[in-house]
């Protein structure tokens, strides 16, 4: 069993005005808090894991699949995405995603 304490995980740098906090993880998952300044971008991009995001606070724009999928997502929504589909975010205010992938995101961890 893992336990993390968020308030002993430092932040790094994820992005212009993007910070992200690497939770608890193992080989098969990982937890990852990610801190976004109002207009900051997750640009679109794919990775071969799957992922599930949690809107903790704020408002952004999901793009899924192509930029034209748009969808506004606020706190409480989740969101899926599959092995190397194409998604990103738009911060339309200041705002937390927690995101889970399995496998874990190694590059997360260098």
């Amino acid at each position: 069993m893992i336990c993390c304490k968020n308030q002993d995980v430092p932040f790094t740098p994820a992005g212009e005005n993007v910070t992200r906090k690497v939770l608890a993880h193992d080989g098969k998952m990982l937890c990852a808090e990610v801190h976004f300044q109002r207009g900051s971008i997750g640009a679109m991009h794919t990775h071969p894991h799957e992922q599930i995001g949690y809107v903790v606070s704020g408002t952004f724009e999901l793009l899924m699949g192509s930029p034209d999928n748009k969808r506004i997502i606020t706190a409480g929504d989740t969101y899926y995405t599959g092995p190397n589909e194409p998604h990103g975010v738009v911060a339309l205010t200041d705002g937390i995603l927690l995101d889970v992938f399995t496998p874990q995101r190694e590059d997360f961890l260098k």
